[in-house]
């Protein structure tokens, strides 16, 4: 367990846990960080019959007896976009406030983004933002300043700080306006639940697609309580279960639906991650109960 700085019932200092998680997440690494997805972004590429020989890399020349450009500052780094889910689903298990302890996947997932963002700007790349719910909350192009990196966590701290209310959504119909607005090839980052298109699947997978389409390469963070929501592991008594987007109500004992439940969300899992595979996009579950290294590693190492 990394060790942070436990706050509970108040906003935290988002910058300072994001450099905590990060700092924790290294210890241990053998290998050098950050060549992970920033590994495909490098310093040189081939050179192309008809271009100008001004950049041509001579020394390198000499070395391979292959032509190499040197690639721009611009061209080298990595741009990255995160794309947060902020339907109600997302604030499950309701809080009544912030303890490092006990995230709900809203909390878990703007602190894991926060974390990433730190990575990034270490390296100096680029980062854009989007936040949805019912309606496309917030849009932010991939720059690579600190005043946009602070833009950026103070609207992620606004997430933290907001009540929750009912709100649906529909991943598919944003991630399409999403892959509108990025133009140039970059790495998208997912966080959401997915719980919202269990009767949408072709609608999800073609939006997918679509960033894919556009070149971006897309790594989707399944994020879930594994505890309740797959394992559904609750006290065998009468319960009630609110649906936290739409407020309706089941009054019922866990253990009549629970095999029933687990084969349909053990299903569904599967063919979320059978899709992801088919279409090469890098499905990651997340586990808020798991802590951050299972979001980092496959971030910093690509795999």
């Amino acid at each position: 367990m990394i060790e942070l700085q436990k706050t509970t019932y108040q906003l935290p200092n988002l910058e300072l846990l994001a450099k905590q998680i990060v700092e924790g997440t290294l210890v241990g690494l053998h290998k050098s960080p950050f060549h992970g997805y920033s590994a495909e972004f490098l310093e040189h590429k081939i050179y192309a019959p008809g271009e100008s020989t001004k950049f041509v890399d001579w020394k390198l020349y000499g070395k391979t007896d292959k032509l190499y450009t040197k690639k721009f500052e611009d061209e080298t780094n990595l741009r990255a976009h995160f794309i947060i889910d902020n339907s109600s689903s997302m604030h499950y298990p309701v809080k009544s406030g912030f303890d490092i302890d006990r995230l709900n996947k809203i909390q878990f997932s703007v602190l894991a983004t926060a974390a990433l963002m730190e990575i990034l700007k270490k390296q100096r790349d680029a980062m854009g933002l989007s936040i949805y719910s019912n309606k496309y909350e917030f849009y932010a192009k991939e720059k690579n300043n600190l005043k946009h990196y602070h833009l950026l966590l103070h609207q992620l701290e606004q997430v933290l700080n907001e009540a929750n209310k009912q709100k649906t959504t529909e991943t598919y119909r944003y991630l399409h306006e999403i892959a509108e607005n990025i133009h140039r090839r970059s790495l998208i980052v997912l966080f959401t639940d997915l719980w919202e298109v269990r009767d949408n699947n072709d609608e999800l997978f073609e939006a997918l697609r679509h960033l894919k389409y556009n070149k971006h390469q897309v790594l989707l963070f399944h994020v879930f309580d594994n505890q309740t929501e797959f394992a559904f592991d609750f006290e065998n008594k009468a319960t009630k279960f609110v649906d936290i987007e739409h407020g309706t109500q089941l009054n019922i004992y866990p253990e009549q639906i629970k095999t029933a439940y687990n084969k349909a969300v053990k299903d569904y899992f599967n063919q979320i991650k059978e899709s992801c595979y088919k279409y090469q996009i890098d499905y990651v579950p997340a586990d808020i109960n798991l802590g951050f290294k299972p979001i980092l590693i496959p971030f910093l190492t690509g795999k």
